[in-house]
């Protein structure tokens, strides 16, 4: 297979030397098949290809060891070529583990990791959260253990007391800036000490002891744009690329059904009933299915997206990346990029929060300014309670100023 990439014999010679020579054709399928580009795969195999010459000269045919890659990398003087190497090293290592000595971090490299895993396993199964979720509250768990570790050093958890647990929430407490954080803050350090307590590692139930933060959640405006503004943007949307098409249809349907970004993501292509103009909407918040309606412009750019700009590759996911692997979005950051990206080219002013979030908020919002149930506008959300859609109320301002009472004494 590297035949493909490279003609000349003494070229394909010294790629197939090293430490990692006989896998180079392995390597070079490997990128053909994620659809990198020729240049790009021939950067990322002369890349492993001087790493395997180096490895060859310090583990010969023997297992590579975490060692001799450390000190390749530290063979490069600047940031950029090392990572560079690294995200080849990547690849050498997902398609090749077998010749790679994987070091697993010793206990006394990290004192804490046996009981961070129990903590994970038990936001997975016993409290069912989410990977982002469980990532947040995994921080929150850390830097507790952190600061216990720092303020008293030797101190076994189980000798931890209410006193301490307190001088914990009030240094975390004065490091948070917003209500949300604060709460957050106090959430996590709750939830780690129930753990503590459920599993035994603790004779008492500190979580008790942890002061609640006041938060009103219905004390902000939520971030919105006006639907002038996002009809706008997709307008601005230039069909006349794979990528142009592919970001219109985003849009479109971010904009008028109101999914969230990683729905988006998990969306299939046996997801869209065309007949009846529906999308099955999967992996929700609430982790419960929903069905979304799919307006005709959305459905026409979805099928356009689908026949002439999709990449053809074997998946089922609907949207797709264009860049090198091909394949679907594996997080959110892509999406969040091509709506600020649009957003932006529309001649829309962004503010801090600039998503698939932003969009959602402005259906929302756009829905209730039109007097459409507010029920209605809970189902098309996906809101568990109803309660969670009444944010969108406080910004129909005409709607609330027929509700007003008179001000006592009349007009002044």
């Amino acid at each position: 297979m590297l035949e493909f990439y490279f003609s000349y014999g003494g070229v394909l010679k010294r790629l197939r030397s090293g430490a990692l020579g006989g896998e180079m054709d392995r390597l070079a399928e490997h990128f053909f098949r994620l659809g990198y580009k020729r240049a790009s795969a021939k950067i990322y195999l002369s890349r492993i290809a001087r790493f395997s010459r180096f490895a060859g000269t310090r583990c010969g045919p023997m297992p590579i060891h975490q060692d001799v890659v450390d000190s390749y990398l530290r063979t490069f003087p600047t940031d950029t070529p090392r990572i560079g190497a690294m995200s080849a090293l990547g690849h050498a290592r997902r398609v090749a583990p077998e010749r790679f000595i994987i070091s697993v971090p010793s206990e006394e490299d990290d004192p804490d990791a046996p009981l961070l895993a129990s903590f994970s396993d038990y936001l997975r199964r016993v409290r069912g959260l989410e990977p982002k979720s469980r990532e947040g509250v995994l921080l929150g768990g850390r830097r507790f253990l952190d600061w216990c570790r720092h303020h008293h050093p030797g101190q076994d958890i189980e000798a931890l007391t209410a006193k301490q647990v307190l001088a914990a929430v009030e240094y975390r407490l004065s490091l948070s800036t917003t209500s949300g954080s604060r709460t957050a803050a106090t959430s996590h350090i709750r939830t780690f000490l129930r753990f503590l307590y459920w599993a035994g590692r603790h004779h008492q139930d500190l979580a008790r002891i942890v002061p609640r933060t006041p938060s009103w959640r219905l004390a902000h405006l939520p971030p919105r744009l006006a639907w002038n503004d996002v009809r706008h943007a997709i307008d601005a949307i230039g069909a006349t690329t794979p990528v142009g098409i592919r970001d219109r249809a985003v849009l479109l349907l971010l904009a008028t059904t109101g999914i969230r970004n990683g729905e988006l993501r998990a969306i299939r292509l046996r997801d869209i009933d065309w007949r009846t103009g529906e999308v099955f909407v999967r992996r929700t918040k609430g982790k419960r299915d929903r069905v979304v309606p799919l307006l005709e412009e959305t459905g026409a750019a979805l099928a356009d997206y689908i026949l002439r700009a999709r990449p053809r590759v074997d998946s089922p996911y609907l949207f797709l990346s264009f860049t090198p692997p091909v394949g679907p979005f594996k997080c959110a950051a892509p999406v969040s990029r091509i709506v600020r990206k649009r957003l932006r080219h529309g001649g829309v002013e962004l503010g801090r929060v600039a998503g698939a979030h932003l969009l959602r908020h402005s259906l929302a919002t756009q829905l209730v300014g039109q007097r459409r149930p507010i029920n209605e506008v809970a189902d098309l959300l996906g809101h568990r309670s109803i309660n969670t859609t009444a944010l969108y109320v406080k910004v129909a301002a005409s709607q609330l100023a027929e509700v007003a009472l008179p001000f006592p004494g009349g007009v002044a």
